[in-house]
């Protein structure tokens, strides 16, 4: 049990740590995100081992109400205003990007002795992203640039890439090990970004036409609370992504509601405190033990992954005829990676149960490395691409 004086403590304590941070990064080159990381892991397990085991242990709750407004406030991005000159560069840099990191991570690593069904699962893992991060940063640096947006809209498709080339891959890796294609995975992958639509939809139709009226042009943050959780908690429920669930909400509101003078800005009021107790929280729950666990193939894992973002945003730049900031900055801004690899490799690793300890070890470790230095070079990404 954790007495009520150390729990209020420590909530005190992590929030007053979110305001010693944004100022120390207003005066230095790191992120607030990257400092926030610090801070946890100086205050948890690792090092001071200051956080009650009650907030580690509930890491998970936290994480997801954060990922739920996360994802609403993309959605929330993706105007028809705001797409309309972009639109074939975001389908291009999000598509390509995945795909050239994946097949970059998975052709280099077999090259080098990987073996094929391990290489393949890690080329899928590594075009994930980290949308809490890169929203967070683009919110601090230039929400109202047009890297930033493009930088957003590239983002919310990431996470929907991602689970169909992970699926796929996974599908691939099964009938290798039993001699027929299983395509359970991928039916799976369907069902939760189909469901998560489905859900968004449902919930933010509703919610466009009858939100903000209680206070004309503006909901209030019981509305905006309320209507986001609930369509996040109904996603959960049902084993949908609940990221994708509320930013397609997002996206529906902000694109329906035209009585708002800006669909629940009052989400923006709030989120920061559930931003500085998911980092904070997040370092501390990093085990930097894993790190020794790295070795030559997590550097080249590291390596050819920061290549495939780099190379396959520039490619898609190219092709689209996107200016050339965005061309040279894009793929450096899309380099943060943090749970949703994590939970990939989770899943990964019953269907390669003999390289489970490589694998686990493997991704932990290295999205240690991207959770730590990413952000740090999302920032310098998106202050150039905006000049």
């Amino acid at each position: 049990m954790v007495s009520s004086d150390s729990f209020v403590l420590t909530i005190g304590g992590i929030l007053l740590i979110g305001l010693i941070t944004s100022t120390i990064a207003k005066r230095t080159v790191l992120p607030r995100i990257t400092l926030l990381l610090l801070f946890g892991i100086l205050i948890g397990p690792e090092a001071l081992n200051l956080i009650p085991h009650l907030f580690t242990s509930h890491f998970d709750l936290i994480a997801d109400m954060t990922l739920l407004m996360v994802g609403f406030l993309i959605g929330s991005k993706l105007t028809k205003e705001h797409l309309q000159e972009t639109a074939s560069q975001v389908l291009a840099i999000s598509i390509i990007a995945a795909l050239a990191t994946t097949l970059i991570v998975a052709l280099g690593l077999y090259a080098c002795g990987v073996s094929v069904q391990l290489s393949i699962i890690l080329g899928c893992i590594a075009a994930a992203t980290a949308p809490a991060a890169i929203l967070d940063l683009v919110m601090e640096n230039g929400p109202e640039s047009r890297f930033g947006r493009l930088l957003i809209a590239i983002v919310a498709l990431d996470d929907v890439w991602a689970l169909l080339l992970f699926a796929i891959g996974l599908a691939i890796v099964s009938g290798m090990q039993n001699g027929t294609l299983e395509w359970t995975s991928l039916l799976h992958a369907g069902r939760e970004i189909g469901g998560a639509l489905v859900v968004g939809l449902l919930i933010g139709l509703p919610a466009a036409y009858l939100t903000g009226r209680i206070n004309p042009g503006e909901p209030g943050i019981t509305e905006a609370l309320g209507v986001v959780f609930v369509c996040g908690g109904i996603a959960i429920f049902f084993g949908f992504s609940h990221l994708i669930a509320t930013m397609v909400m997002g996206a529906v509101i902000a694109n329906l509601a035209k009585h708002h003078d800006y669909p629940f800005h009052a989400i923006e009021n709030i989120e920061w405190p559930f931003m500085v107790t998911f980092f904070v929280l997040a370092g501390a729950s990093l085990e930097l033990s894993t790190l020794q666990n790295i070795g030559a193939i997590g550097l080249l894992y590291i390596g050819l992954r920061a290549f495939g973002k780099y190379s396959g945003a520039w490619l898609a730049g190219k092709l689209s005829h996107a200016p050339q900031a965005t061309q040279n900055w894009m793929g450096l801004a899309l380099l943060p990676q943090a749970g949703v690899a994590i939970g990939m490799a989770l899943v990964a690793s019953n269907a390669l149960p003999e390289q489970r300890q490589l694998l686990l070890s493997l991704v932990i470790s290295t999205t240690v490395i991207f959770e730590l230095i990413g952000p740090v070079l999302t920032q310098i990404a998106i202050r150039k691409g905006q000049n």
